[in-house]
């Protein structure tokens, strides 16, 4: 089994957080002088999470470059509206090719 195929062990779900929560650990870090390690561990969050919480959170304010949340978003949506489009195009290739076949007989 490859690192990629492992599983995670009993009891480790994946927390989830909701906007709020990110908000308040984000605003706690940027409003104050605490490092986010230490915020990290007094919410009991990974600093990892919260590190990328804050960093996507200081694109969203224009402190520094990258993609907003909003245009994240939108690439997502519009990554997979042109998956289903290029779907939708190849059943249309197949059943034309389908339908110049059946009627040529």
């Amino acid at each position: 089994m490859s690192l990629m195929e492992k599983e995670r062990p009993p009891g480790r779900a994946r927390r989830r957080f909701t906007k709020e929560f990110k908000a308040d650990a984000v605003a706690l870090v940027l409003d104050g002088e605490r490092p986010i390690a230490h915020v990290a561990h007094d919410l009991g969050i990974g600093a990892t999470s919260l590190g990328n919480w804050v960093r996507q959170a200081r694109i969203d304010r224009g402190e520094k470059p990258g993609l907003t949340t909003e245009e994240r978003s939108e690439l997502v949506r519009l990554r997979r509206e042109n998956s289903k489009l290029r779907m939708e195009r190849e059943l249309l290739k197949r059943a034309t090719a389908f339908w110049v076949q059946e009627s040529g007989q």
